[in-house]
């Protein structure tokens, strides 16, 4: 669409164009109803490409990684299920211990699922990321709900007892409920575990895991993730728009 052939050949019809409607004063009625009936044909397909444009180019990018992080990150990261579509977008009547796509795996102990998962497109024109995950949960006969994020082997590397990992979301929910993350940590036979709430009622949703209360052995960290507890989440919509992590060193006292 961009070679030099294409825009000599839109140079010239814009030029057709712009001498039929200054003359159109004047030109013949017979010329003027084709001319007319072009005209409709071509703006038929103009307004159907731009509309399309208009609401392809508002979206979100997919695959960007791009996130406001604070000064001083030295690791940063969106998992994959919101930055980009999914081979299996969605799941019904989800098992315990099911995954959506490599990073996201659903925990439960429900005798009978009545839950569903699905990735979604995110619109809206506050969204950065690409997509987003919704979660619907109707009757839930069980003790415990847990989505869980494993992070890459890049967040482990260079982790010291100085670093705080912050957690950002956008979270929507159906009815008010309680969320908590954990982190967990697991270096040798031992598992260091981190519990924070996540503030709903404030603007930004966001968490930070200070290291330095931590017994964590950095020479020994093997594998890093996250747990997003949901408290009583029977017959509620969870719809989260973003999730990003970044890590920064504690600043210097």
């Amino acid at each position: 669409m961009g070679s030099i052939l294409d825009r000599l050949l839109h140079g010239r019809a814009m030029r057709r164009w712009r001498r039929a409607a200054k003359a159109a004063e004047d030109t013949g009625l017979s010329d003027l109803r084709v001319q007319r009936n072009q005209a409709r044909q071509l703006r038929t397909h103009l307004d159907r490409l731009i509309h399309v444009a208009d609401g392809r180019l508002a979206l979100p990018q997919v695959g960007t990684s791009n996130f406001p992080r604070p000064h001083g990150t030295d690791w940063a990261w969106r998992p994959e299920l919101w930055r980009g579509p999914l081979p299996t977008p969605g799941l019904s009547s989800v098992p315990t211990k099911s995954k959506l796509g490599d990073e996201v795996t659903l925990f439960h102990d429900c005798r009978f699922s009545e839950l569903t998962l699905r990735q979604l497109r995110n619109t809206r024109e506050a969204d950065l990321a690409a997509y987003g995950l919704r979660m619907d949960v109707f009757r839930f006969d069980g003790s415990f709900l847990s989505l869980v994020v494993d992070l890459p082997d890049s967040a482990r590397h260079g982790l010291t007892r100085e670093h705080i990992l912050r957690v950002s979301t956008i979270i929507e929910v159906e009815k008010p409920l309680e969320i908590f993350a954990r982190l967990n940590i697991k270096n040798g036979p031992n598992t260091e575990q981190i519990v924070r709430e996540l503030p709903l009622n404030e603007e930004e949703v966001m968490v930070e895991f200070d290291l330095a209360y931590s017994r964590m052995d950095e020479n020994r960290i093997e594998k890093i993730w996250l747990d997003l507890i949901f408290e009583a989440p029977e017959m509620n919509q969870v719809i989260l728009r973003d999730l990003t992590f970044s890590r920064r060193r504690r600043a210097a006292l």
